[in-house]
Order: C-alpha cells, then structure tokens, then sequence
C-alpha cells in the first residue's frame, strides 16, 4: 500500500520538504527561532522541532491547513520586511481559529519549493477518492503502531494501536482478531493483514442489518431493492426510482455490480457516508434562495469587534481577525475607530489595553477579502469616535481604497421605498454609519444625534463596565459632562452612507410612522431582550420594513456571546457575535448560516416578511399555517459492531492488487425522518470519536446529546445513556423525541460529550444545522470541533424520522 503515490513523491518541490530545510519561525520582531522542518514518509504530516529542544519535536497535518500565502501577507512578516526581503516569506494558514505559522526560509529558492510543495499537497489532500482517502487513514495507524518501524506489527503493538484508536477491547478477543489475520503464524502483521484486522475490527451490524432487510439475497441490492430502501427508508417518494441508478452510477465500486444494476454492501456503504447520505440536504448546502428580496428579509451573518482575536480588555487587535471572520462568510464586519497620534485613524477597543491596527490597513484587507467566499455585499459597521479631521481621512481611505466597490450613490438615483436586494447589491461594499441628512436632502453639517451605537450602552445596562466614553464634541462648552451639545460629522463621511443610517430608536410607534428603510438601528441584547419579550409582534413587524443590528453586552469584558436565537426570532438580521469566541453560540451562527452556499445571507420565513404578520415568538400556534412537527431521533450505535462489514473489493492499482475496503462511515450518525411534524431521532451509533483527554490508557465514555433552538416552546434537550470506554465504536440504538412549533426557526444541534459522574462533561464535538435542512431516514453526520473545524473521521450514525404532530 502506497498511500501518496508515486507522482507525489517525485515532486521536485516535495523532495525539497522530505529533505528538511531550517526556516525561521517568527512570532514577532524580536522573537525569530531557527527551526527544522520536513515532510515526513505519508506525505501529509510535517515535522519540526529545535536543534536545542532535545528530543522534543511538533507535527500538524496538511489537511489542517486552508492555503499558503507568499511575500509579507501577515502583520508578524510586515513587521520584519526591512530584515528579510518578501521572496525568502511565507505563511501558512490553518483551518478555524488556530494561529498562522509565518516563516522565513533561507534562500528565495528554499522558500519557493515549500510554497509550491505545499499547495500541492493541500491540493492532492482536497481531491482524494474515497480509496484514497481509505488507504491514507489504514496507512496513518499502521505506522502509529509501529513504534519499531521495521514495518510489521506485533500484538504489543496491536494493544497500543487500540488504546490510541480511543477502544477498550477484551484482550482475549482482540488476540483472537490478531492471530485470524496472522495468515502467516509469524506473530506480527504486514500492512495486508493489518487491513484484514482492521476489517474485522470494524464490522459494524447495524448496517449490515438494514442492508439485509432489503436485499433478497443478503449478498446485493437489486434497483428495484434499493428503490424501495430510499422511497420507505430515506423519504424520497417519486424520485427513489432516478435517484437509485444515480447512486449504483456513482457509488458502486464492483464493475459486475454496475452490470447487474445492482448495489453490493461495499457500494451502500459509501452512499451513506457521501454528501448525499448526509444529515444535511445537499441541495440545501448550494445557493438556492431567492436573492432578490430586500435586505431586511434576510438574517445576515455579523461580526462584532471584528478586529478583536480575544478579549476586548487586553486582546490583541489584527487583521487576520477581519480575514478569519470573512472567509467564515461574515457579511457585516465592525470598525471601531479612534483618532491616531499621527493624524492616522486607529482601531481598537477604545480605552483598554487591546493592541491598535491602522484604519488604512482595516479597508484594504476588507478590500482583499470581502468577496473570497460569497459575492454577495459586506456591510462595514462604523463605530466613528475620531474628530473631524481623521474622519476626512477616514473618508478619504474608503474611497481610494475601495473604490467601485464602495456603494456611494442610489441605485436608481431615487429615494427608495424599500432596500435593495442582496442580487442587486453583489460586490459592493455598504457604509453603516451617522448621516448627516437622508438621502436626497441637503442639511447643515451637524448630527442630531450625539453617541455612537455602543455608546447607549450606558443607558440600557446600570452598572455596565462599557469602554465608551463621551468624546470631546459632546461635552458642554465648559469641558464637564452636561447636557450634549450636537456631534460634529464629516460631510465626506456622511456622504458615503447610502442605505444604512445609524439612527437612535424611539420606539416602534415613532418607527412606523417616520421611519425610512434605509434608517437602521443598534440594541444591545440586553435592550433588544426586553423588547422581544414585552412587544415581540411589533419587534417582528419592525423588522419586515427596516434593518436592526445586536450587539453583546458591555459586561461581557471576556468576548463571550448571548444566544443569538431569541435574536432570530423577532426578525433581527444582524445578530453580531465575537467570532473570535468558540461556543453553542457561534455553532448555532455557523449552522444556521452553512445552508444557503454559505454566502452570509439566509432568507427570512415568509411570516417575518410580511409587514402585517401577527407572528410572536411565544405563540407560533396562533400564525397562519401553523403546522407543527414531531421529530424523532434514533441512535442505535456508534461505531463498529455493524461497521461497513468491509467485504473488500480488490482493485488493480500499477498492477498490484489492494483491498478496495468501504471505509465510507468514520464519523457517522444516522438519522430517519418520517414525514411528520414531529422529529424523532434514532441515535445509533457512533465512528472513531477523538480522545478528549491525551492520558495514556484513557477512554472516551461517550454519549449524545440532542438540542432544538427555535421559538421557546421549541427548546428542548434529550441524550442518551453513556458507553463505557469506547470511543471506537459505540453503539447506542436509543430513540428521542421533539415536538417542533416554528420548525422555520429551529436548529437542531448534535452533541457528543464524554462522560464523567465527578466533573462536567468534557465536549467531544458537535454538528449543527437547520431543522428544514435535515434529510430523513438513515443518515451519517460528521462531528465538528469546538472550534468548528472537521475532526475526520469522527461520525455519528441516526436514523431521523419527521411526521405530522396532530
């Protein structure tokens, strides 16, 4: 078994990473530590420890790392670009929200070979079959387990291997397995056997099982067969007959298989742990709403102190925070600017001890940024606490800088009665700031409204430790803290807000009888949960015919987050969090926003849309169309016992046989959905969940856990019982069950925790997505990080049923 292939390997520029090369790790200007690194043998996993640190060494993956950027192209190699010219630098970039590795290599040549050698491996990582794929994991644990490298494994070893495959196993039955394999009686597996103990390690029942209740002969399924499977078990009525040629087409490996139009247990494997044996709708991951509404009908992923990567006392400020929460697909990004020493604006976190980054570099990294992941239009939230003159300059910037891209004028050239549409508005970028007049008016140069957004903090929250401070405009003539006199405001800057005015809320009643839609408002969410609770109709009705932005609470001095849901349930749209933050709040933000081509915008239901809707939060059974579901949830196990029975094709690879084994459902849950109203989830097992705490001989306990977010007669947890010491593949075959009110608003998000009767449980991962975006019948789900990165192979295996709740 070659897992990285011939053509790989003899790569001039991955030769180079094999070899090893001594590059400097820089962390900051005066920290610059020689290291080496090198490619090791499997071609994805690289090397590098100090020639001082003794045996110590460091390793990270290729599939960890999202892209490669050369030159100066991050703050730490910006700071040094007079010390080490751009052609010797480079960054490496990871998934989620671990930190950038900047590198200086020695000689321009050095540096260009690991550029190029790693996107190839990023890229031959991205494009890997399912063999593929297969072959690199079996490869991977062959040689964890082989702690002598003389290429074979002994039973000492083989003990080692399940521990470090997070699985407690008898002893006695795992020798049995062992000396199965040994076809040789030599007392030790080559990578061939290996894979035959791996394959009868991780046979797992359950599929087996519902692939024997609709085959004939229990050895295939025939078309006809497998119609029946996706029409009664996976939901698809009509289309089961199409749909069961596409899936022999594209997913059986046998080629006798394919002739008889008939799917083998290897095939349906594959098909339950492919995109669409998924969880998720596949057609719900794709851009598919109608982007052609106004803008406040949709929810639109926001950022708040977006320059912040921690806390918003003593973070630090960067614009790698900007580039991170856009290639997240956030839409409304916030700058929160001050005056610079050097007639330069700044931004930071005013008045605390967060680091500073220049208002120019803000807007050219927007610039570079904004449209990587979705066309569709950024919003740059202004928090404006400069004087006059750096609020020219600030002007001045967004206009060289961005240029066309700036949205400066009305589409049409008229006052509009209603925004325009996301569609309408792709590639452009939207100033949300104070505005000296509305659109089409001419006024003098003053504002009528004295703070900035965040500062009515101090009004909404006694005893808030909010950072904002009056600025000097709005002191009384005197300098001592009195009644405001009115704000000055650039006329350059305010001519540069079009469709989003920052104005100060003076209730609903005032909103709907003066108000305009291109005039929007901030709450904190303290403020904005009172009105939610007190008015949530009128909340809703607001919403239909202007924008209204959220942001978190002054007390939050650690950059935590609220729960942005009860946000979404009176129509709020930009529901800002602090992206930097990890947690149920960002998961519940990541998944609302994964449907939808992840673009940063999701359309509205149609009762938040309409601006006559009764709706309320607190009683969805009194809107029009109520149709309540029940959800059901099976967790039968998790995973093994039944696993893919890896019956082992063999295939001819450079002419050499190699076993073709379904490895398909490494992280799996599966679910079935009857078409109901209510959701029933079958939690059935689970595949390869990732050790939580790295103490030798320590076993994951796991257990799952289901949570519905939606309207408050919605929300509601389930789990099932733990599994002791396996983490392998656990199996659960429990059933939970949900009433769903507003299913238009719901999330539901899985959970796998692992078990501790003395202590809180430790996260294990989770997976989070949109009720009306869930698949029915038996599907897998791969379980995510609290960082929201993918934790291959980790799965869970459910079965999920929805039906009519009446």
């Amino acid at each position: 078994m070659d897992p990285e292939g011939s053509r790989i390997q003899d790569d001039p520029d991955v030769k180079v990473m094999m070899a090893g090369s001594t590059l400097r790790k820089v962390k900051s200007r005066s920290w610059k530590k020689q290291r080496h690194f090198r490619l090791l043998e499997d071609g994805l996993t690289i090397w590098y420890k100090s020639r001082w640190a003794g045996r110590g060494h460091s390793t990270f993956s290729i599939t960890e790392l999202e892209a490669v950027r050369e030159g100066h192209q991050s703050e730490v190699l910006l700071s040094i670009a007079e010390e080490f010219h751009a052609d010797q630098c480079f960054t490496l970039v990871f998934h989620g929200r671990q930190g950038n590795l900047d590198l200086v290599a020695e000689s321009p040549e050095e540096a260009r070979a690991w550029i190029q050698g790693v996107r190839k491996l990023i890229q031959k990582a991205q494009t890997m079959d399912e063999k593929e794929r297969l072959d690199q994991w079996v490869w991977d644990w062959f040689k964890k387990a082989d702690k002598n490298k003389d290429g074979k494994m002994n039973f000492k070893e083989v003990r080692t291997l399940l521990k470090m495959m997070n699985v407690e196993m008898n002893e006695e039955h795992a020798l049995h397995l062992f000396t199965m394999a040994d076809k040789h009686e030599c007392g030790s597996l080559e990578i061939e056997q290996f894979v035959h103990f791996y394959k009868m390690l991780t046979q797992r029942d359950e599929v087996w099982k519902v692939f024997q209740d609709y085959s004939g002969d229990g050895e295939k399924l025939m078309l006809e067969e497998l119609e029946n499977f996706l029409s009664v078990e996976q939901q698809e009525g009509e289309k089961s007959s199409q749909h069961a040629q596409e899936l022999i087409d594209r997913y059986e490996p046998s080629e006798s298989a394919k002739k008889q139009g008939a799917m083998s247990l290897d095939g349906f494997q594959i098909y339950l742990c492919s995109r669409e044996g998924s969880i998720f709708k596949p057609e719900h991951r794709d851009l598919h709403q109608d982007m052609s509404q106004p803008l406040n009908h949709y929810f639109i992923s926001s950022s708040h102190n977006t320059y912040l990567l921690e806390d918003q006392l003593r973070g630090m400020s960067s614009l790698e925070a900007y580039i991170q929460a856009l290639k997240r697909g956030c839409r409304c990004v916030e700058v929160d600017c001050w005056d610079g020493s050097d007639g330069e604006p700044v931004v930071y976190h005013g008045h605390t001890l967060t680091s500073k980054i220049l208002f120019r570099d803000v807007i050219s990294t927007v610039k570079e940024y904004a449209f990587k992941v979705s066309d569709f239009p950024v919003i740059l939230s202004l928090e404006n606490h400069c004087g006059i003159e750096q609020q020219t300059v600030m002007a001045q910037h967004l206009r060289q800088i961005l240029g066309d891209t700036l949205q400066t004028t009305l589409l049409d050239g008229q006052v509009p009665q209603q925004l325009p549409s996301p569609q309408e508005l792709k590639g452009k970028i939207l100033l949300k700031a104070k505005k000296i007049s509305s659109p089409g008016d001419c006024l003098d140069g003053t504002l009528t409204d004295e703070v900035s957004d965040e500062e009515e903090i101090a009004n909404d929250e006694p005893g808030s430790l909010s950072t904002e401070e009056p600025s000097a405009e709005s002191l009384n003539c005197d300098g001592k803290n009195g009644k405001k006199s009115k704000s000055k405001l650039s006329r350059e800057l305010s001519d540069l807000v079009v469709y989003c005015k920052s104005v100060h809320f003076h209730g609903f009643e005032h909103a709907h009888s003066h108000a305009k839609c291109y005039e929007m408002s901030s709450f904190s969410e303290s403020k904005a949960k009172r009105l939610a609770k007190d008015a949530g109709t009128n909340f809703v009705q607001y919403n239909t015919r202007q924008l209204s932005r959220i942001y978190p609470s002054g007390l939050r001095t650690d950059s935590s987050n609220y729960n942005p849901q009860e946000m979404w349930n009176v129509g709020c749209q930009i529901v800002a969090l602090n992206f930097q933050t990890a947690g149920l709040e960002m998961d519940l933000n990541d998944g609302l926003f994964r449907q939808n081509g992840c673009c940063g915008f999701v359309l509205k239901p149609d009762f938040m849309r309409d601006g006559n809707t009764q709706f309320s939060p607190d009683k969805p059974e009194e809107r029009q169309g109520y149709k309540p579901l029940r959800l059901s949830i099976q967790v039968q196990s998790c995973m093994g016992d039944l696993w893919l029975q890896w019956t082992a094709t063999t295939v001819s690879v450079n002419g050499k046989q190699e076993v073709l084994c379904a490895f398909l459902c490494w992280a799996v849950v599966f679910v079935s959905i009857v078409q109901i109203y209510l959701c029933v989830y079958q939690v059935i097992s689970g595949q390869q969940l990732p050790k939580v705490n790295q103490k030798e001989g320590s076993i994951v306990d796991p257990l799952v856990r289901v949570e519905i977010y939606g309207v408050p007669q919605d929300h509601a947890k389930e789990e099932t019982s733990h599994i002791n010491n396996n983490g392998f593949n656990p199996v659960w075959n429990e059933t939970l069950n949900f009433v769903i009110h507003a299913p238009e608003l719901a999330l539901v998000r899985f959970v796998v925790e692992d078990y501790d009767k003395a202590s809180r449980n430790d996260f294990v991962g989770q997976f989070t997505l949109p009720f009306t975006c869930i698949q029915a019948g038996y599907r897998h789900i791969h379980l995510l990080s609290k960082d929201g990165t993918a934790i291959p192979p980790s799965s869970l295996f459910v079965n999920v049923s929805i039906t009519d709740f009446t």
